[in-house]
């Protein structure tokens, strides 16, 4: 499988060319256009415990959709349901990527997919406490929300990440989390900053430059302030009454 990226970062999407016969596993509802030929069949893969265990705890659809070129060959577009960029990971044997869920695209199916806990430490980010841990041999595409990009840590060099912006990161890296203020409570009210995750090389750590934690907390703020929109920043999105 040959994958290409193409319209990001905004509204990235993600070309999987496949050879003749050649199989894609792809996250249910995230195929934008395919060539002619190619089949889909959605099927719980691993299992129904396996497939359970996976949209509870990973944030994943319970089914997996299988997509399989002609004898010819073909592709499939993939693209995520939030605004953002789209990028690609070879996953090697012994190398573990663990990826928030909710941005995992698809992968070949060399790669295995499986919810692991990831610690008490993720449950204030994005992951809930869960995360998508994907071994291997293989692509794997992810999505994030925003612009993506990568951190490339050297043995014993660090960087501290906002929870709610970390996307992905090699099982090489180690992790921490702490107050992003030593002043306790008040200091993180008044600075609008809760929690981080200090990272420490060596290995990759991918993070997306918008959160949508804060942008639904932004949404459900703003449509709470008005029910006319009169005073809403979206009332002229919707018009009024």
């Amino acid at each position: 499988m040959e994958v290409a990226m193409r319209q990001g970062p905004a509204y990235g999407v993600a070309r999987l060319t496949l050879g003749p016969n050649e199989p894609v596993r792809v996250e249910s509802g995230a195929m934008m256009a395919m060539s002619s030929g190619v089949t889909l069949q959605a099927k719980a893969e691993g299992g129904i415990m396996k497939s359970l265990k996976r949209a509870a705890l990973g944030g994943e659809s319970f089914f997996i959709s299988t997509y399989t070129a002609p004898a010819q060959g073909g592709f499939v577009d993939v693209a995520a349901r939030l605004a953002g960029d789209v990028t690609m990971f070879d996953v090697q044997p012994g190398r573990a990527l663990f990826i928030q869920k909710g941005s995992w695209l698809a992968n070949e199916t060399t790669v295995n997919l499986d919810a692991k806990w990831g610690g008490f430490k993720n449950m204030f980010g994005s992951e809930g406490g869960f995360i998508v841990r994907a071994e291997g041999q293989g692509k794997v595409v992810f999505a994030c929300y925003g612009a993506l990009e990568v951190w490339n840590l050297e043995a014993g060099q660090g960087i501290t990440i906002d929870t709610g912006h970390m996307v992905a990161y090699e099982d090489t890296v180690t992790m921490g989390l702490r107050q992003a203020s030593g002043g306790g409570m008040m200091q993180t009210f008044k600075s609008g900053e809760g929690l981080v995750f200090d990272f420490q090389g060596p290995g990759r750590v991918w993070t997306q430059t918008r959160n949508p934690t804060e942008f639904l907390g932004w949404i459900s703020a703003t449509l709470g302030t008005s029910n006319s929109g009169a005073a809403s920043p979206l009332g002229g999105l919707f018009g009024r009454d």
